[in-house]
């Protein structure tokens, strides 16, 4: 199953409604985005290049949980309180992306209930993805060689 954009999860009105929001912003390959532990005020939808998403491993670099590319909601953390960054966030390319205030959206959802009901469905819904697609990197590593483990 493919991540749950934007485009496919949205009705085109709450897209539009949306976008207004949006600003465009660019990264250098490189560039840090966000920090774990870090306050999520801002989320972006990859527009080009990709960002790998990363926890902090004491005494070791840091893991890489998963990379995003075009399309994609980089970061749910800014949508449920305590709005703190559950991981980081690098591009590992030049990244063109679309990005927007969390307390403007936070605001908007709040002021139109259906907006807000579809715009917490498709974060929930990326959420759903990429826990399953953890928990299938994890049974990948870790589970014996033909467990018969199913997904």
């Amino acid at each position: 199953m493919n991540t749950p954009t934007m485009l496919r999860a949205l009705p085109v009105d709450h897209r539009q409604r949306l976008m207004t929001l949006a600003r465009e912003v660019s990264f250098p390959q490189g560039a840090r985005v966000f920090d774990e532990g870090a306050r999520a005020g801002r989320f972006w939808i990859i527009r080009t290049g990709s960002i790998e998403l990363d926890t902090h491993v004491p005494g070791r670099r840091a893991a890489v949980i998963e990379t995003l590319g075009p399309n994609e909601l980089v970061g749910w953390s800014w949508m449920f309180a305590p709005h703190v960054w559950h991981l980081g966030g690098t591009a590992t390319t030049p990244v063109r992306a679309y990005e927007f205030d969390a307390a403007a959206v936070r605001s908007m959802c709040q002021g139109d209930p259906a907006l807000g009901q579809a715009v917490t469905r498709w974060v929930g819904e990326v959420l759903a993805h990429r826990l399953r697609s953890a928990r299938t990197r994890l049974l990948d590593l870790y589970a014996p060689y033909g467990a018969g483990c199913t997904v």
